[in-house]
């Protein structure tokens, strides 16, 4: 097992990394270290019309996006489309659609700092902050704080106060870093904890500002590893002996089964590190992306164990007409992770391996999303998912999805 809590790395080697490739590689502008010019102006007229169809889905009345006729709502939808929109440097808070946005997000403001309606108080909190973080207005600046300070209060963590939740799952006010909890977070207040509500808070405290020094990000660390499939990593007992180097959902179904595991992509027979074989909880693309990002925030050396191995399954398990191990569920979700992961690795190819771990071949990752999902976008400007698991029925949502990862895509 790893050490547990790692302090920043200010001089890590992404920065050395990216000045070398910068120095040995001509370009005429950034962009073109990711990405041919021809997929920079598809994407740019992709995302021009994906923006346009959003801009008609407006709820005129709220000024929200995929608002319900009767509640809760997801003020989180609301926010990816938020940001996806103002990451185009032509539109700013000024914007009537933007604005619009912005005040039907901080209208679920809560005295806690939380932003959200009734439910789901992570999830939307975390991706309400994200789009909050790059609008520049007092009463956007004046919600991040308290938002910083509801998520961190969510993790699961020593200094965690009781609430109704944990009464009611028989768990005691804090948990150290024994507790299979320990430092995840969930879709309550204190629920049970994935790596899908982690990713969306990490993102938020990184695009808010927080530093990585900050315990939210050093907890974050113990569940990350334990959802990690790598024996040289997980001390827990459904990855013992095995190698696959990806991510999992969580390190337990629920509340019953503590510390079990839990993969949304189910189990398969792997092949273990002593050659045996045995039954293993399968790693998936979307959450081994979120994962990776996750230690690429938390600015984990680009050498550390644990990013390796992250990297090394994606380098196995590299293709972009699927969610690895998931097929179309969670699609666009899954483009979301791989956009905003590629672009915070800093490198603008990536070489991919076969099984048995020599190099295939070597890929420009933005161009290929871009391509992928030139293929996928309808006439109107959005983009559809036949597989609705996930709330990805919702056109507004993975077209959002497909924005932020466009915008990433080219950044």
């Amino acid at each position: 097992m790893l050490t547990r809590m790692t302090r920043c790395t200010r001089t890590f080697p992404l920065a050395l990394a990216l000045a070398l490739a910068a120095a040995t590689v001509a370009v005429s502008s950034p962009r073109a270290l990711a990405l041919d010019e021809d997929h920079y102006k598809l994407a740019q007229s992709m995302i021009d019309r994906a923006i346009e169809y959003l801009r008609t889905q407006q709820d005129e009345e709220t000024g929200g996006w995929s608002v319900p006729e009767r509640g809760p709502t997801l003020p989180a939808i609301t926010g990816l489309v938020v940001n996806g929109m103002i990451m185009d440097p032509r539109i700013d808070e000024t914007d009537p659609a933007i604005a619009r946005g912005v005040e039907y997000i901080l209208s679920f403001r809560k005295e806690d700092g939380g932003i959200y309606d009734r439910i789901l108080p992570s999830y939307n909190t975390s991706i309400c902050l994200s789009a909050l973080s790059r609008v520049r207005t007092p009463e956007a600046v004046a919600a991040i704080r308290p938002a910083q300070d509801f998520l961190r209060s969510t993790q699961w963590s020593e200094d965690m106060a009781p609430d109704i939740e944990q009464e009611a799952g028989g768990v005691e006010a804090g948990v150290g870093p024994d507790h299979p909890f320990y430092g995840g977070v969930g879709y309550g207040r204190h629920g049970r904890p994935d790596n899908s509500n982690l990713h969306f808070m990490i993102q938020a405290l990184h695009d808010s500002g927080l530093s990585c020094d900050d315990p939210a990000f050093q907890r974050a660390l113990v569940f990350l590893e334990r959802t990690q499939m790598h024996e040289d990593v997980n001390d827990m007992a459904y990855a013992r002996g095995s190698r696959q180097g990806g991510f999992i959902y969580a390190t337990s179904p629920d509340r019953e089964s503590l510390g079990e595991g839990q993969s949304m992509a189910g189990e398969f027979e792997e092949t273990l590190a002593d050659g045996t074989t045995a039954t293993r909880l399968r790693a998936y693309g979307s959450m081994t992306y979120a994962g990776f990002k996750s230690y690429i925030y938390a600015q984990l050396d680009r050498d550390d164990p644990r990013v390796q191995h992250a990297y090394d399954w994606i380098r196995r398990n590299y293709r972009l007409q699927e969610n690895p191990g998931m097929g179309a569920q969670g699609l666009y979700y899954y483009f979301v992770t791989f956009s905003r992961a590629m672009e915070a690795w800093g490198l603008p190819t990536i070489e991919t391996l076969t099984p048995e771990g020599s190099i295939r071949e070597t890929r420009y990752w933005a161009n290929d999303l871009i391509a992928q999902l030139a293929e996928l976008q309808q006439e109107d400007g959005s983009f559809q998912n036949l597989h609705d698991r996930w709330m990805e029925g919702d056109d507004v949502l993975v077209t959002a999805y497909a924005l932020l990862a466009l915008q990433h895509a080219i950044r």
